[in-house]
């Protein structure tokens, strides 16, 4: 940190997305113990069955699955993402994609990798938020693993209801054929990993990984910051 941001920290204390406590100079978003006690659901060191990886089996053809924490709606660990969402933070993405790649990097769920394609928001969806988080999330992941991150590859058609009302037979025809290739190019025989918030039932990465499937070699894997347990 550098002595202007030191500066401002002290005119404006930063403070812990979680518990609100203020940060030390060295932390980013959450606290060392809003960090520790995240709920690390642990996926990567089983990541080809493990309860999330078992969403898509049958449905979609997915190489490997994690997320870094278990995510329980109106938790405290809750406000995370929300702020993340809904409070102009895409700092916090950014943030959280490094903690989950400096974790993952334990293994080597990152070894085989070729690129980072985060799931894209629709148009209007943008410029409510003006960021997508989910692309904050590989950014942060990136700055890591040094995995390229591809943008241009994958459109969402329109945006439907939100999903978080639905249940998990209605979150699929929600989000079925709502994505559209756009550029194929840089995907022909590479391994993807699709990076997104929260899995819940998988749909929206079912419906990623279905428009995707037309790419020529493609694999794909999936990574989200948390999974909710149904």
């Amino acid at each position: 940190m550098n002595w202007w941001t030191r500066f401002l920290d002290f005119i404006s204390p930063r403070v812990c997305v979680v518990c609100d406590h203020r940060l030390a100079p060295t932390e980013r978003s959450l606290c060392g113990v809003c960090l520790f006690h995240l709920p690390r659901t642990d996926f990567y060191l089983k990541p080809l069955d493990n309860p999330m990886a078992q969403l898509f089996w049958k449905l979609t053809n997915i190489q490997k699955a994690a997320a870094l924490f278990y995510h329980q709606p109106h938790s405290e660990t809750a406000q995370l993402i929300y702020r993340l969402k809904y409070n102009n933070r895409p700092d916090i993405g950014e943030d959280m994609g490094r903690v989950m790649a400096q974790e993952l990097l334990r293994s080597d769920f990152f070894s085989d990798i070729d690129v980072l394609l985060p799931v894209p928001l629709s148009r209007k969806r943008f410029r409510q938020r003006g960021y997508n988080q989910s692309e904050m999330l590989a950014i942060g992941i990136s700055d890591i693993t040094h995995k390229p991150i591809i943008t241009n590859a994958l459109q969402r058609k329109d945006f439907h209801q939100s999903q978080t009302t639905l249940n998990r037979w209605q979150r699929q025809e929600n989000v079925a054929d709502t994505f559209q290739l756009t550029d194929d190019s840089q995907l022909q025989g590479k391994h993807v990993l699709l990076i997104d918030d929260i899995c819940t039932t998988g749909a929206t990465l079912i419906a990623c990984s279905n428009a995707l499937r037309a790419i020529e070699g493609i694999r794909i894997s999936v990574l989200t910051l948390g999974f909710t347990k149904e």
